[in-house]
């Protein structure tokens, strides 16, 4: 791996763990096991690879949900493949435990990513709630865009929930719940 994405690996991590104010230089480095030269030579500073982290971070879990949408099922079989998909739930997500970090949503250039991310999975939930809707597999009288924001709700609730009470199950029953919702005709 090039130094550049261990890095970008590294910061990542970080952010994830730490958040944005927790993630310094010198940690960064220490778990890229890159000089400080190097983090300069290829990043002006934090921001820079922060952004460059966040940037890898949304296109990986776009690339993950795509994957699920995209295959094959109903459009409730697609929903519930993404909801119910193998996550670290007590880690909570990478890019919602960002929304939380004061110095991220203060940064337009670093909110930015998260503000994409969220309108993408929206977008794109919506999407698949509409085609359920479309050809009678859903309620026919579901608003999929209000209906999208109600399920990211539910997830990055969940999330909280779980972290919470230091147990998945809160997560698992938030997103039985919204699948119940979903499921009655």
């Amino acid at each position: 791996m090039s130094t550049p994405d261990r890095l970008i690996e590294s910061t990542r991590e970080l952010l994830w763990e730490r958040g944005y104010v927790g993630t310094s230089p010198r940690a960064i480095q220490r778990r890229a096991g890159a000089g400080q030269g190097s983090m300069y030579h290829h990043f002006s500073g934090k921001p820079d690879l922060a952004l460059a982290a966040i940037g890898r971070t949304a296109e990986e879990m776009r690339a993950g949900v795509e994957e699920i949408l995209d295959g094959p099922g109903t459009a409730l079989e697609r929903l519930s493949a993404y909801l119910r998909r193998e996550r670290e739930v007590l880690r909570g997500c990478p890019i919602g435990r960002l929304t939380q970090d004061p110095d991220v949503m203060a940064d337009p250039a670093l909110r930015r990513p998260v503000e994409e991310t969220f309108a993408w999975l929206r977008d794109r939930l919506a999407a698949v709630l509409a085609e359920g809707r479309d050809r009678g597999e859903l309620d026919a009288g579901l608003d999929p865009g209000p209906t999208a924001a109600t399920v990211v709700a539910v997830l990055q609730g969940g999330y909280v929930l779980a972290r919470a009470a230091g147990s998945p199950e809160p997560f698992h029953q938030a997103v039985d719940g919204v699948l119940a919702l979903l499921s009655r005709p």
